[in-house]
């Protein structure tokens, strides 16, 4: 109560302290205006019997209300973490409601446990620009500049309470300043190239692995869920040249595809052929050794007959080739001695049914439907052939 109060001072009482009894009953007046008039107040205007119970009604419902001052609930998705004068007691995981010892012997603190943090690295979060924070140095002696997004969960309430010694309550601090370290190291093993292009997935990876044994080496209780590159580049004095770069590469590639689909398309060509022309010639060579194979030993074996009947042998083998030499030559020899009438000879005929039997079988069915016509006899040669009668 005040000094300044109405009751204390010289006001009322003549300078005296106000009465005790008085400031109970207005503060039971206080509390069954909010407890619908559940506490009993004693009429007696100056009874010490009806100030005691008074002040034990009142004492009572103060004890009861700091006791049930002790009560919290916990949600499923989160953990509460209990105190005792400010030193750790122990972690409630299961939810619904619970009890701890009321202020200031305990106390207890709700953490979410299920929630996604998240922060971004290297970004103005006024206006979402790049920031020092984001310019790097590659492996190679080149500057980029780096965005990132962090995602993290808590894997320990106690840990993230107690080993946090920075000042936010979501542990953004501890896992940006990790999150600098680690992606400045991963950029500086690497190559400019190798950044902007096709190491993205690379390093968010290799960045995620360090962050997570920084944390887990500071013992914070915090799991990296995810790390994404967000945005690569390089800076704005020097963004037109490599851009250029970019396109050389690009069309780098585009003549290596090309040269790939020409090379594709040419050499299985050139192989089938080149196997063509080796299936041909092993078989050229197969009909070569065979044709000589055969000629000797159709050698050997005339030389056998002719060891067995030389003069019968040679005679044979001069038919076979006089018959091998005549049948293609247009030339016809006739003997005069065998007789003395000369007979026409249908010399075209004959060289027909030499060179084509089949066409001989044809125009000989003809041939024999009709009476066959005596051949002429030219005029010389008959009155020569009565000469010789005579």
């Amino acid at each position: 109560m005040s000094q300044n109060d109405p009751q204390w001072g010289g006001n009322r009482n003549n300078g005296r302290p106000p009465n005790l009894d008085e400031i109970f009953r207005n503060i039971i007046s206080k509390l069954n205006g909010v407890l619908g008039n559940k506490i009993p107040q004693s009429t007696t205007p100056q009874g010490s019997g009806s100030g005691s119970t008074g002040v034990a009604v009142v004492l009572g419902a103060l004890a009861v209300l700091w006791v049930a001052s002790g009560m919290y609930v916990v949600d499923e998705r989160e953990d509460a973490v209990v105190t005792r004068f400010g030193r750790f007691v122990e972690t409630v995981e299961g939810s619904g409601l619970h009890w701890r010892m009321p202020y200031p012997f305990e106390a207890n603190e709700i953490v979410n446990m299920t929630e996604i943090r998240s922060l971004d690295v290297g970004v103005r979060a006024e206006a979402g620009t790049s920031s020092e924070e984001s310019m790097m140095l590659t492996g190679d002696q080149n500057i980029i500049q780096i965005q990132l997004e962090v995602q993290y969960t808590l894997s320990s309430a106690r840990d993230f309470l107690f080993n946090n010694r920075f000042s936010d309550k979501d542990g953004k601090d501890v896992v940006k300043q990790a999150a600098e370290t680690a992606i400045r190291e991963v950029v500086g093993k690497n190559k400019v190239d190798y950044v902007l292009n096709e190491g993205r997935g690379k390093i968010g990876e290799d960045t995620k692995d360090i962050i997570q044994a920084l944390l887990t080496k500071y013992g914070v209780g915090i799991v990296v869920s995810r790390v994404n590159i967000s945005d690569v580049q390089p800076p704005d004095q020097v963004q037109a040249a490599f851009s250029d770069a970019v396109k050389a590469r690009q069309d780098k590639s585009r003549l290596i595809n090309e040269g790939t689909a020409y090379a594709n398309d040419v050499i299985p060509k050139a192989s089938g052929m080149a196997a063509r022309l080796t299936e041909e010639s092993k078989g050229y060579r197969q009909q070569v050794v065979a044709r000589a194979e055969g000629d000797a030993s159709r050698f050997k074996q005339v030389a056998a007959e002719y060891t067995k009947a030389p003069q019968v042998t040679r005679d044979r083998m001069y038919l076979d080739t006089m018959q091998t030499v005549f049948q293609n030559t247009t030339k016809v020899l006739v003997d005069q001695k065998a007789g003395g009438n000369l007979l026409y000879l249908p010399l075209d005929k004959l060289m027909q049914m030499n060179t084509n039997p089949a066409a001989a079988d044809a125009a000989a069915k003809p041939a024999d439907a009709t009476p066959a016509a005596t051949p002429e006899i030219p005029a010389s040669r008959a009155s020569r052939g009565e000469r010789e009668g005579r």
